[in-house]
């Protein structure tokens, strides 16, 4: 029945002059989208507004469905678009809105009008207090209420048209995808990180992912895992370009070599160099993690500064203050919880420490680091020229 979107945006209006920069980020993203659905829609930019146009007919729960993913967005508004031919006209097609929209017509409501054209005759004001007598004595039991109420009936009068709307779907918000640089998230099979790279790809950031691997202590099953989440993930990131690197025997060598209250950090050193490295290779401004203050032995204040030491490009970590619950909250909300608890692990119990500490000194780690010194930098190379790299999207 709705012949378009209306799709709101709020932190684009700010940007001034630029703002054209984000406006076209966000009809690109929109426009990818939609594309391949059974109708087919032409998305515009018009005077602050956007809309996506369907040209023939649409299944409606899907689109939107969709359209909730576009980061940018802070509405989806269903919209009738009529041409302007006349008040008597107008006030037809406010009548049939309201019995398309809602079958049972027994609400309180308010006519909003906005004269944007400002030859229509009339005022707004006028306009609307004509349009809701109109629904009063075509729909009876209609009951006005200008000061909350349950219905509030856009009406937008504009040199192109006039739109019609009253429901609006919430969208993400945030930023167009594009706008704000490349990350290489650092992902792995569990609850944070998918959470991490929907955090900071709600700020207009482009993700790559890297994930450690380390046959045969974990399974296929478990590289799947990452795979399917980092699907999840592009759904609002875009395509993603998944590197995976063979982690094993550096694990081993750490294992064998360094004290074994200092795995865990020095192994999460080792992998922020490699991912740093490829971050570099493909143009990647800052890496992401999924690590939360205090959350577990490796996240501590301490922990994350020695961790931070070893690399050159920022480290964002967007769920640095989040409670587990808060995290878990957001992985329901976008989809990948379900897949993050299933039961295939992606790091051995082997190479976890029983004892792990807690607040490790810079000094002791880069010292036990130099047991390494007589392999470590080709295992590295090695892992970095036998990396499997998976686009998903």
């Amino acid at each position: 029945m709705f012949q378009a979107f209306l799709l709101k945006y709020a932190e684009i209006g700010i940007k001034g002059k630029n703002r054209y920069i984000f406006e076209d980020k966000l009809v690109s993203h929109i426009n990818r989208t939609l594309k391949g659905l059974d109708g087919k829609f032409t998305v515009t930019k018009e005077a602050g507004r956007i809309y996506a146009i369907a040209q023939e007919e649409y299944d409606f729960d899907e689109v939107t469905e969709r359209l909730q993913k576009v980061f940018g967005l802070v509405a989806i508004c269903p919209l009738y678009r009529v041409e302007d031919k006349g008040f008597e006209d107008l006030k037809e097609q406010v009548v049939k809105y309201v019995a398309d929209a809602y079958p049972e017509r027994n609400f309180t409501f308010k006519v909003m009008c906005r004269r944007i054209n400002k030859a229509y005759p009339g005022t707004s004001e006028t306009i609307s207090a004509d349009l809701g007598e109109v629904l009063l004595e075509t729909y009876p039991d209609l009951k006005v209420d200008v000061h909350n109420p349950e219905v509030l009936i856009h009406v937008e009068i504009r040199k192109g048209g006039i739109n019609i709307y009253s429901k609006s779907i919430p969208g993400p918000g945030g930023m167009p995808l594009g706008t704000n640089g490349k990350a290489m998230l650092l992902l792995s099979g569990g609850i944070d990180s998918p959470v991490a790279g929907y955090m900071i790809a709600k700020r207009g950031v482009t993700l790559e992912a890297v994930y450690f691997h380390a046959p045969p202590y974990t399974s296929e099953r478990a590289k799947q895992k990452v795979v399917d989440l980092a699907k999840i993930v592009s759904q609002y990131a875009g395509a993603i370009r998944l590197h995976v690197i063979n982690f094993t025997e550096i694990q081993l060598y750490i294992y064998e070599q360094c004290p074994h209250d200092e795995l865990t950090i020095i192994m999460r050193r080792y992998m922020m160099k490699i991912a740093e490295k490829i971050a570099e290779e493909n143009g990647c401004l800052s890496l992401v993690t999924g690590e939360s203050i205090g959350q577990v032995a490796s996240q501590t204040m301490q922990a994350m500064a020695v961790t931070n030491a070893v690399c050159h490009m920022p480290v964002f970590r967007p769920l640095i203050a989040f409670d587990k619950q808060e995290i878990v909250d957001i992985s329901e909300k976008i989809g990948t919880y379900e897949t993050s608890i299933e039961p295939y692990e992606d790091c051995c119990t082997i190479f976890v420490a029983k004892h792990p500490v807690t607040k490790p000194l810079l000094h002791k780690i880069e010292k036990s680091e130099r047991n390494l010194e007589e392999k470590i930098d080709e295992m590295v190379d090695r892992a970095l020229e036998t990396e499997e790299i998976i686009s998903v999207w």
